[in-house]
């Protein structure tokens, strides 16, 4: 789960790299290479291969203001991400949906000093539209009218959010929060190659609690380039790092999760409260991320329970 010691996607090496060389004089461009940023839509927003404005619901699904959706998981597979602390004791088998992933349709991460060269705001929807030359309603201009919208809400009470365009605006937010003399780790989800079923039954092996004064989870978002919507909560979550194996072929999954302590302030209509069965502030809500998101902890050792 740590990134040094895993082999997930590119967006993970990359931002190796970019920890890495950041000071030493090398530029994003160096790391990532020329591109053109019109045709990045062709990797990242191909509808055939992907239903984008699907996908923006689920991941909204991490976020904790007004819902984004009234589905249910009985409907819905993908919405078993959610767990309670007690569900992931030793020993017990759990039902827990994580979405396959292919590298080649994912957005380019592009450099900054290209992505600053456009405009990222609602307001310049239309011409970002003819930019990238998607038609108005598509899926792809209503994808991108999402993302948009949903980095430019409000932060709820206690919450600090960001949405990054490349990985140094990420790094550059995130040290400005951590602070500057504070060293970053970058933790992702990471499951078997050839993984055909999304949505099975695990075995919990193990679950150990990490103590992290803070920690921030940066989720893709539906866009012609990289974009992460990046936001954390001080003091008001556990990090989870569980070890499960699955039915498909006995497979080990190494899962990043978390727990909000406090769900008071949610907004009732959460996919979470639906999922588990439970109201706004009678117990922690726990979610395991995706393997293509980023979790940002404090370089220092972690104090694992």
């Amino acid at each position: 789960m740590d990134i040094g010691s895993t082999k997930p996607w590119n967006i993970l090496i990359y931002a190796i790299l970019i920890l890495e060389c950041v000071g030493q004089g090398r530029t994003a461009r160096e790391l990532a290479g020329e591109g053109d940023i019109q045709t990045a839509y062709h990797h990242g927003m191909d509808a055939h291969r992907h239903d984008r404005c699907k996908e923006m619901t689920h991941r909204h699904m991490h976020d904790h203001g007004p819902s984004t959706s009234s589905s249910s998981s009985e409907f819905d597979p993908s919405l078993n991400i959610f767990f309670k602390v007690e569900d992931v004791k030793p020993g017990n088998v759990i039902s827990l949906y994580f979405p396959i992933k292919d590298p080649f349709t994912t957005p380019n991460i592009l450099p900054r000093e290209e992505v600053e060269s456009i405009p990222f705001s609602s307001s310049q929807l239309p011409y970002l539209l003819k930019f990238f030359q998607f038609p108005l309603h598509s899926p792809q201009a209503n994808a991108m009218e999402e993302t948009l919208r949903h980095c430019e809400f409000s932060p709820i009470q206690g919450e600090t959010k960001f949405c990054a365009t490349s990985l140094e605006s990420m790094l550059d937010n995130l040290r400005a929060i951590f602070g500057s003399d504070v060293g970053l780790k970058v933790l992702a989800t990471t499951h078997p190659e050839n993984t055909t079923t999304p949505f099975q039954n695990y075995t919990v092996l193990s679950s150990r609690r990490a103590g992290i004064p803070r920690m921030f989870g940066c989720h893709p978002m539906p866009y012609p380039y990289g974009v992460f919507y990046c936001h954390g909560q001080e003091g008001d979550t556990e990090l989870h790092l569980i070890t499960l194996r699955s039915e498909e072929g006995n497979r080990i999954t190494e899962a990043v999760g978390v727990c909000h302590m406090n769900t008071s302030y949610w907004d009732p209509h959460h996919a979470a409260f639906k999922v588990l069965g439970i109201e706004p502030g009678s117990a922690p809500v726990c979610h395991v991320f995706p393997s293509d998101n980023l979790v940002w902890v404090p370089s220092s050792p972690l104090s694992i329970n």
